[in-house]
């Protein structure tokens, strides 16, 4: 089973409320890895990479069904011969707005989506989206990994739930902020740690009418060990992950068979 895999991240600028002039962003930055020798495994998008926080704005611009979307992703994937987690984007789902993730393999075809679990009322996500209920597992050429998206990482539990069901990394999309920059880098450091797995963390840069975005996009080992980290500017950070690497952090500090579920009473 394949476990060695080249990741890249695409820490973007983002324009508000221009899904058209982000796509054109992200297929630039594509066609940049494009010319690259080093055959890649995995693409990572920021969240909301199509709109940006242009929430009052997504009834009239959410992509319906994520179908723009779909399609932009699935060429990217069979331009790569790689992986997609497409970031997130608005989906226009019925009369409800999701924060959706969608992954596609090295053919281009969907394995997976994964919809915004917890969402961030400091931004009214809640105003103007639901919110998903169900996990972002998928198969990475025969490996357990999973998917969440910004805010999801404040709750251990979840990320936590993603690694019982087998997760040996997680795939990350954001819109983070300053001035939390230092929980950003503390709370992926964490649960890189504590569930002893990759994270794979791919956030935005740039500015909208309220906000200023840290940038910072990370990968980080299952010792907690960041193997790479952008700055503030806009960038393709990448990295090689070892899965095998997992398997020997958890033989060697046994957290999840040593866990005693039955004292947690978590509610």
């Amino acid at each position: 089973m394949k476990s060695t895999f080249k990741v890249a991240l695409l820490q973007m600028d983002l324009v508000l409320g221009n899904p058209e002039a982000n796509r054109q962003k992200a297929l630039q930055m594509t066609k940049d890895l494009l010319k690259s020798e080093e055959q890649l495994d995995v693409l990572l998008l920021p969240e909301l990479w199509d709109t940006a926080y242009d929430l009052p704005r997504l009834q009239e611009i959410a992509d319906k069904d994520g179908e723009t979307a779909k399609a932009f992703l699935s060429e990217r994937a069979k331009e790569l011969q790689s992986y997609v987690v497409g970031g997130s984007i608005a989906e226009l789902n019925g009369e409800n707005i999701y924060n959706s993730t969608f992954v596609f393999n090295r053919q281009g075809e969907q394995i997976s989506s994964y919809q915004k679990a917890h969402l961030f009322k400091l931004m009214n996500e809640h105003v103007y989206m639901q919110a998903g209920d169900q996990k972002g597992l998928f198969q990475l050429d025969g490996q357990t990994v999973g998917t969440v998206i910004c805010y999801d990482i404040r709750f251990p539990e979840w990320l936590r739930a993603h690694a019982l069901e087998g997760a040996k990394a997680m795939f990350i999309c954001a819109e983070w902020p300053h001035p939390r920059l230092a929980h950003w880098r503390n709370l992926l450091i964490t649960r890189a740690i504590e569930n002893q797995m990759y994270v794979i963390a791919c956030n935005r840069v740039g500015t909208d009418e309220k906000s200023r975005f840290c940038g910072h996009s990370m990968v980080i080992d299952p010792w907690g060990e960041v193997i790479a980290e952008a700055e503030e500017e806009e960038t393709i950070l990448t990295a090689t992950i070892d899965l095998d690497l997992v398997k020997k952090v958890r033989s060697k500090i046994p957290v999840f068979s040593d866990r005693r579920p039955n004292i947690y009473r978590i509610t």
